[in-house]
């Protein structure tokens, strides 16, 4: 009976030690976090920024709730949609490292399409027609929508 009771205390320890971290971790590991839904812009012309999305990314449309002419909504990831909103009263400048990137198979393609829209590319530096190599061999170019958004898009295999 000696030998039962500091094997039980042991493991009676060991339980309760492992009871009390559990809580704590697995906290820690469900805790909530915030998700990506969407991005929005503010656009002067709906169409104008719509061709543009058209014709370079080819983005599924969602079906939005306003229904007034003045928005459009994209799929631009599994669960998260890009809102483009008419109003602005003006395009703005922004800078290049403030965007947006999207991930293509080919990046060579993808500056095929910009010059068959007859749309300026540019590096990481801003030099115009220049793809940028990055140091792990990902291309990268820099393509502005017509309100002055900045996108980059890149052939990283995420």
């Amino acid at each position: 009976m000696k030998l039962f009771r500091p094997a039980f205390a042991t493991l009676l320890t060991i339980f309760t030690s492992l009871t009390l971290l559990t809580p704590n971790q697995s906290t820690a590991q469900t805790k909530p976090k915030a998700v990506l839904n969407h991005v929005a812009i503010f656009v002067v012309d709906l169409e104008k920024t719509r061709t543009f999305y058209d014709a370079l990314f080819g983005f599924d449309t969602i079906p939005e709730p306003f229904h007034d002419g003045k928005h459009i909504w994209y799929s631009i990831a599994p669960g998260v949609a890009m809102h483009v909103i008419q109003g602005a009263d003006k395009p703005k400048e922004y800078f290049l490292n403030q965007h947006t990137c999207f991930s293509v198979p080919n990046t060579e393609a993808f500056v095929q399409k910009v010059k068959a829209n007859n749309l300026p590319f540019y590096n990481s530096k801003g030099v115009k027609g220049e793809i940028t190599n990055r140091i792990d061999g990902v291309k990268q170019v820099w393509v502005t929508d017509p309100d002055g958004y900045w996108i980059e898009v890149n052939d990283a295999k995420n």
